[in-house]
């Protein structure tokens, strides 16, 4: 049983250890304080039965001429974890925080084009469209799929 709740402070080191076994992108412990700081209702964690973080969702506000809108800045679960709809649980409760909270009319995500489990997860399974490809997003010149989920349009999983 894998438990989802927001994230505090403490979490912070788990988050990002979990980060760096799963993703190749990596960021230092001050930009997780930045979004913990800044954006405490829309970080989550998932935890095992012993207490243990398996994955967390970092997330961001954004307001743009177009909309105020959610941005979903990392999204890992440990390896051991996957295939067991935590990614979809996390996803979905930064979604519901940044309607609920900040009346967000959007989520928005980066993801490498050749992600093939995440593009999944994304437009199957949440109703993400591609908005547009940013070339050489990457640190490794790899290009990402802009993808976007209207609320209201996205999709409903079986729970």
């Amino acid at each position: 049983m894998v438990n989802i709740r927001l994230a505090n402070a403490d979490d912070l080191l788990a988050m990002q250890t979990v980060n760096l076994s799963c993703l190749p992108e990596n960021y230092q412990m001050k930009y997780y304080f930045y979004h913990v700081l800044s954006w405490p209702q829309l970080i989550h964690v998932a935890e095992d039965h012993n207490g243990q973080i398996v994955g967390y969702v970092l997330a961001k506000m954004e307001d743009e001429a177009d909309a105020v809108h959610g941005h979903i800045t990392s999204l890992a679960v440990l390896r051991s974890y996957r295939r067991m709809g935590i990614a979809r649980k996390l996803m979905e409760a930064a979604h519901r925080a940044m309607q609920e909270t900040f009346q967000a009319k959007y989520a928005s995500l980066h993801v490498r084009k050749s992600n093939a489990a995440a593009k999944h997860l994304y437009v199957d399974t949440l109703g993400y469209k591609v908005f547009d490809v940013e070339a050489k997003y990457y640190a490794d010149a790899e290009d990402a799929f802009d993808m976007r989920c209207t609320f209201g349009q996205e999709k409903t999983a079986a729970k």
